[in-house]
């Protein structure tokens, strides 16, 4: 058996123990020793024995006393010093620790959640946790306690991308990230939140996200700009050399069938180059979409889709609807590209769309019967499909749920906000 070293409690309970068992027995024969004399024992030696015995009793039991003492304060300083290297280890914490009873009332409140909040720790302590959240996320942050306190879980994690706010002593709103735990004390159970600021951060990807969004404002303008030459220009160009192809060819004489068979080759690369061009053009920036709409240039994209993998599929959308940009294209393009999606992988019988428009939002859904995946797979190398979904839906602040089992088939929901033409963003 390996050596173990004993702590230095035990070593010192040793004697304390020692002593008082001394202190006992020297008590118990002083007793006898009185007792004995109070029977009769009056010897000159029998009177020397008991005073021998109470003194030796009385030395004992002072230096016990003092000893004890000497202990109680080393302990005192122990613990003195054991909550202050405590308090020392909160304070110098960079994220705010707030500890809270079962009635949400804050006992515990170190120095950076001073710095966060802006409340000092004397007003702070003994208020409610609430004090520190706008009024608006109150309740719901009730039901998420009381949840957390039953089951022992929650959703929010420290560096999972939730997002929460806060509120500072000057009514400020803040964004910041927690995390949440919970300990039974002998006082009752105690709940414990580390919280970080997160201000900046959030500053920072609302402004990536802003100019993502005007670089795809520019990319599509530069896809309609190319797209309205290819077929403005070049393909109104095609078209008339091929009647000029035509004119030639009728004016040829019967004896040169050379010549006559050149220029029906030269027709059909001209009926090819024409259909290249308009496709190319469609595929770029839908006319469609810029004269007739969202509607008109979606009913196109799902006929086209349909002839094309000869899978059928059908599109549910008010004729009526109207949808201002940006967010027409952000429409068009996502169900483009899980049609594309569908078209590739799938391998689906039927595919259904809908578009709804809600009150300040539009939704949006793509489901096929395909032979579906696991989201949460590793996307394959240069497959930007879903990614590219879902930072398009970002990019407007919306929301996505990719929902798929294999065998089960796919289903894209997406919702986007849409602000009223002249809101500010």
């Amino acid at each position: 058996m390996p050596y173990t070293s004993l702590g230095p409690s035990y070593q010192a309970a040793v004697p304390q123990r020692s002593a008082a068992l001394a202190l006992a027995l020297l008590a118990a024969l002083t007793l006898l020793a009185c007792l004995g004399l109070a029977a009769g024992w009056r010897s000159g030696l029998a009177m020397a024995v008991v005073v021998a015995l109470a003194a030796a009793t009385a030395v004992l039991a002072v230096f016990h006393a003092r000893r004890e003492a000497v202990q109680r304060r080393a302990s005192g300083h122990a613990l003195d010093g054991a909550a202050a290297r405590f308090a020392g280890l909160l304070d110098s914490a960079m994220d705010a620790i707030i500890t809270v009873d079962g009635e949400q009332r804050i006992v515990l409140y170190n120095r950076a959640a001073e710095k966060i909040f802006g409340w000092p720790s004397q007003q702070a302590l003994g208020e409610r946790l609430e004090t520190l959240m706008p009024a608006r996320f109150r309740a719901r942050h009730g039901e998420h306690v009381q949840r957390f306190s039953a089951l022992g879980t929650t959703s929010r994690r420290m560096g999972d991308g939730t997002v929460l706010y806060g509120q500072r002593a000057n009514g400020e709103e803040f964004p910041m990230e927690a995390s949440i735990s919970q300990l039974e004390t002998a006082e009752g159970r105690l709940f414990t939140v580390i919280l970080r600021d997160v201000t900046e951060r959030v500053r920072t990807q609302e402004e990536l996200r802003a100019f993502a969004s005007e670089a795809h404002a520019i990319l599509e303008g530069e896809k309609t700009r190319i797209a309205r030459e290819l077929h403005d220009e070049l393909a109104q160009s095609l078209t008339a050399l091929k009647m000029d192809t035509i004119w030639v060819r009728d004016k040829l004489s019967g004896d040169e069938p050379v010549v006559a068979a050149k220029l029906g080759d030269m027709l059909g690369m001209l009926d090819t180059t024409v259909a290249a061009t308009r496709r190319i053009a469609a595929d770029l920036r839908p006319l469609l979409l810029d004269d007739l709409g969202l509607v008109a240039a979606t009913e196109w994209l799902v006929q086209n889709f349909g002839q094309r993998t000869g899978v059928a599929c059908t599109l549910s959308v008010d004729e009526e609807m109207e949808l201002h940009e940006p967010y027409a294209t952000a429409v068009f393009r996502i169900v483009q590209e899980s049609l594309a999606n569908v078209a590739k992988h799938a391998q689906a019988s039927q595919v259904e769309v809908r578009i709804d428009r809600l009150p300040g939002a539009v939704e949006l859904r793509v489901r096929d019967n395909g032979r579906g995946f696991l989201p949460a797979t590793p996307r394959k190398p240069y497959s930007l499909g879903l990614m590219g979904l879902r930072e398009r839906t970002q990019l407007l602040k919306g929301d996505i749920i990719i929902d798929s089992q294999p065998g089960q088939g796919t289903c894209i929901d997406v919702r986007i906000p849409v602000l009223e033409t002249g809101a500010a963003s």
